[in-house]
């Protein structure tokens, strides 16, 4: 199974995420996409696999410190056009598994399920 995890190297929860699955011994991919980007067609699958609404992480400072106008009224093609400019309103990390299967976010529990 061909592995590839996304996200953001210096953020506290990829840490979290990547270090479950070096002790699991799971070998994968680490695309950072605030470095190198992440393409609209790849965002567009997501949003269709996980729901955007999933994918777009409201918690964070970069979401929070939009103009109300940006906030308001989202769709998923608003949502897009968001993470796409700003790759941190990206909630992390997000897991290809293969097969379609995707893993958004850390849970411990929905990784030892995914990775049995």
């Amino acid at each position: 199974m061909a592995i590839k995890i996304y996200g953001i190297k210096n953020c506290d929860t990829m840490k979290k995420a990547r270090l479950w699955l070096d002790k699991a011994g799971v070998d994968y991919a680490f695309h950072d996409y605030k470095t190198a980007g992440i393409e609209k067609d790849k965002l567009e699958k997501w949003a269709k696999e996980a729901g955007w609404e999933v994918l777009l992480n409201k918690a964070g400072t970069t979401f929070k410190k939009l103009p109300d106008a940006d906030k308001a009224g989202l769709t998923e093609a608003k949502a897009i056009k968001l993470m796409l400019a700003q790759p941190s309103m990206i909630k992390r990390p997000v897991i290809e598994l293969g097969g379609g299967k995707l893993l958004v976010g850390f849970k411990p529990d929905d990784y030892a399920a995914a990775f049995k």
